[in-house]
């Protein structure tokens, strides 16, 4: 367990690298757009390497096939999964220091929860004291932060209110745009699971039924064959009888994009590296749209190599160490106590920032919050 426990550590100093990385290169008057997008131009590249390295190029030219054939949905999840959520991330980094951003994304925790209610879900009723308790430390955080920018800049009101609509909203936005991206992906491998067993269960029923016949030629059924395509579910509406008193149909409009949601028949996704290459594929449309939206100067070769270093760092680095520890782990308690290691990111985000920027230890207020978002998040761990 110790051995778990040293490994989601250092996941998690290397996850704190985009929150100090991104705040040294805002500090060196580098475009947040290029911290952003770059990162995830890199990950494709080396994410391509490693698959190749590991299957061979045939697998690339799978999943290409898988990203061709559901284009549309890729591109969505990436865009808000990736796209929105970095740029919520790297946009803040410009207004706030590094470990106020991974403090305030931290709330992510609590926006799983409402995601995860929004796509159907149920939790136990203590997750929601749980959520309070990081959603105080957050605001703790925050407020913090505000009032030293206040008292550096002699100004009362427009530090706190700039520190909050520029730094804390959108790192709120990536808090929310990370689960959503993340549910949508895990909701096309349920569908592909459920599909794989319903098609197996019908295989079943088919040989009983067949067995059955052959033992008693005289037995014969009217009942129809029940498809097991539900990559569409919306599609089977105008086929239902909305009068029937056991049909359940969506009932919102959420649920209706929610039954939208397709079926992949494949084993590809999972394998996390997969996703992730899908996903970030997905994301390019996003960064090149947004680039000619904001048209920023080109960035220099300190802020490529910095965005190179968060892209093996953060998104190599770290989601291996990350996802080898909960894949050792061999009870629940194990695979909590590595997700709660995560917590250790604010920390050290908060070392990197006071080493590399001189950033000033928190005020009381703001070490109070970090501790309430540290226990929430150890207690969500626990308990999740």
């Amino acid at each position: 367990m110790v051995k778990l426990i040293l490994l989601g550590l250092l996941a998690g100093a290397f996850f704190s690298s985009t929150f100090v990385l991104n705040e040294v290169m805002s500090a060196a008057g580098g475009h947040w757009f290029w911290s952003a997008s770059l990162r995830y131009a890199f990950m494709w590249l080396i994410l391509t390497a490693i698959i190749i390295m590991q299957h061979g190029f045939g697998r690339i030219k799978e999943l290409m096939t898988v990203f061709w054939q559901h284009w549309g949905f890729w591109c969505i999840t990436g865009s808000i999964g990736f796209g929105v959520f970095y740029t919520g991330i790297c946009y803040a980094a410009d207004h706030v220091a590094g470990w106020v951003v991974a403090a305030t994304f931290m709330f992510t925790v609590v926006a799983s929860l409402l995601v995860l209610l929004a796509f159907g879900q149920r939790f136990d009723k203590k997750f929601i004291a749980y959520a309070l308790l990081v959603f105080v430390g957050v605001v703790l955080v925050n407020i913090s932060e505000g009032l030293h920018a206040a008292s550096l800049l002699d100004a009362d009101a427009v530090p706190m209110k700039d520190m909050l609509l520029y730094g804390a909203l959108p790192a709120l936005v990536a808090a929310f745009s990370y689960p959503i991206g993340n549910q949508l992906v895990w909701q096309v491998s349920y569908n592909a699971r459920k599909r794989n067993a319903e098609t197996i269960s019908t295989q079943k029923s088919d040989v009983q039924t067949n067995e059955i016949s052959k033992q008693t030629p005289s037995l014969i059924t009217e009942a129809p064959t029940l498809s097991a395509d539900m990559s569409h579910t919306v599609d089977m509406i105008d086929t239902l009888d909305i009068n029937h008193p056991t049909q359940t149909l969506p009932t919102s409009f959420l649920q209706n994009l929610i039954a939208r949601i397709p079926t992949i028949k494949t084993t590809l996704l999972q394998n996390a590296f997969n996703k992730v290459w899908l996903m970030t594929l997905g994301s390019l449309p996003f960064w090149l749209v947004l680039g000619l939206v904001v048209r920023p100067d080109l960035p220099d070769t300190k802020q490529v190599f910095n965005t190179l270093l968060v892209a093996l760092l953060a998104g190599v680095a770290a989601t291996t160490i990350f996802l080898y520890a909960r894949e050792k782990a061999e009870t629940s308690s194990e695979v909590a106590g590595v997700d709660a290691t995560q917590a250790s990111e604010v920390i050290f985000a908060l070392i990197g920032g006071m080493l590399l920027l001189n950033n000033t230890l928190p005020s009381a207020m703001g070490l109070i919050g970090i501790g309430l978002i540290i226990i929430g998040l150890i207690l969500f761990a626990k308990d999740g």
